[in-house]
């Protein structure tokens, strides 16, 4: 479980394959923020860019770790075989504040960025998502993008998917990995939980 507050900024440094064929998934391994794996241990859940994975090893003293990530998860999310900047959130703690909303670490979808523009002293990030997911999406409700809990400024419903628009404030931009996004990016995107049990109810 998380909250879709990001608590680090890592990068993809290496990907190794753990097989021969696409059939097989790969082991990433990751730079992590100095100290962030002061309280990790090995088994442990961090969301890479909103996907829960476990920590298969880990280096504190020189803030690495490596996840192993199976190709049905490669083909449901997007860029994590990829090096590159990405964002990072250990699993909640039955203390912790729940600063931003539930989230389960589960891709819903891959969504695309359609706009990203700099509006004011914010960002204004439009991203198309799949259309079976738009009954999930509604105007200031929330969403995780690449991991992060965001609120939807609008939404559109269009033929080729669900439009949503987020404002991006400056805080945003630089403490997690979403600056780096450009029109034509690929992001993750897991839809509210409680939106799927109401809607799970209302179909039954």
């Amino acid at each position: 479980m998380f909250t879709g507050i990001i608590t680090g900024v890592g990068s993809i440094i290496k990907i190794e394959n753990l097989g021969a064929n696409d059939t097989f998934g790969k082991r990433l391994t990751i730079a992590a923020p100095t100290g962030y794996l002061s309280d990790v241990g090995l088994g442990d859940s961090i969301a890479l860019n909103g996907a829960c994975m476990t920590v298969t090893t880990f280096d504190a003293s020189a803030d690495q770790f490596t996840i192993d990530i199976s190709a049905e998860s490669l083909s449901k999310t997007a860029r994590l075989d990829k090096v590159g900047r990405i964002n990072l959130e250990k699993a909640l703690r039955a203390h912790d504040r729940l600063g931003g909303h539930i989230v389960s670490g589960h891709v819903d979808g891959v969504g695309t960025v359609t706009h990203f523009t700099l509006v004011g002293e914010s960002w204004e990030l439009r991203i198309l998502c799949p259309t079976p997911l738009a009954k999930f999406l509604a105007t200031k409700g929330s969403a995780t993008i690449n991991g992060v809990s965001l609120t939807t400024n609008s939404v559109q419903d269009t033929p080729n998917g669900c439009e949503i628009s987020i404002n991006l404030i400056p805080h945003t931009i630089e403490n997690t990995a979403l600056g780096d996004l450009k029109v034509g990016s690929s992001i993750n995107l897991e839809i509210d939980l409680i939106a799927r049990y109401v809607e799970r109810m209302l179909v039954r």
